[in-house]
């Protein structure tokens, strides 16, 4: 095992990761229904594209970022799950950008289609504004040494971040036909 990298103190932690985790929670909630006209001078829709790409790069590193840890190469598997945060930060700007710039698109699909999509659509965004202080209280207790709650708390929160990286694809995927 690694040695740890933060001193531990649950409380701070526990305090900050609840004040990010609600701050970002209100406001995308918040900006979700905000559009800025402004004129970018290119598709503001790149903004969707790049959300879609860095959401497929952190499946794949949260993917291998499981088999490095499987094979005890926990270097190299703390440096895939910093990876992964570093570009989940970076997908959260462009998703605001995204959303400021654009506003909301409405999906034109019918029948079962529209069925699959509102529910992917639905688990996404619930799994999506719970995971935030999973993910970083996960790293924490990884920063801190604490591997028994890292492991037990990372068994939780790896397969719902894939969920919710894997669905933004898709709901991408299912919504870009109708971005105007």
């Amino acid at each position: 095992m690694l040695e740890a990298v933060w001193k531990r103190n649950d409380r701070r932690a526990r305090v900050f990761i609840i004040a990010v985790s609600i701050i970002v929670f209100i406001a995308i909630a918040a900006l979700s229904r905000v559009k800025l006209d402004v004129q970018l001078g290119f598709d503001e829709h790149l903004f969707a594209k790049i959300n879609a790409t860095i959401n497929s790069i952190v499946s794949v590193l949260l993917i291998a970022g499981l088999m490095a840890v499987k094979n005890k190469k926990y270097i190299l598997h703390k440096r895939i799950m910093i990876t992964s945060i570093i570009l989940s930060c970076l997908f959260l700007i462009s998703y605001i950008c995204h959303h400021l710039f654009t506003g909301e698109t409405k999906f034109g699909g019918t029948g079962t289609t529209r069925y699959i999509y509102y529910f992917i659509l639905g688990t996404h965004i619930v799994l999506a504004g719970i995971i935030l202080p999973f993910i970083l209280f996960t790293a924490y207790r990884a920063m801190t040494g604490d591997w028994q709650k890292h492991r037990k708390l990372s068994k939780i929160t790896w397969p719902f971040w894939l969920y919710v990286t894997l669905t933004g694809v898709a709901v991408y995927f299912m919504i870009s036909p109708y971005y105007k």
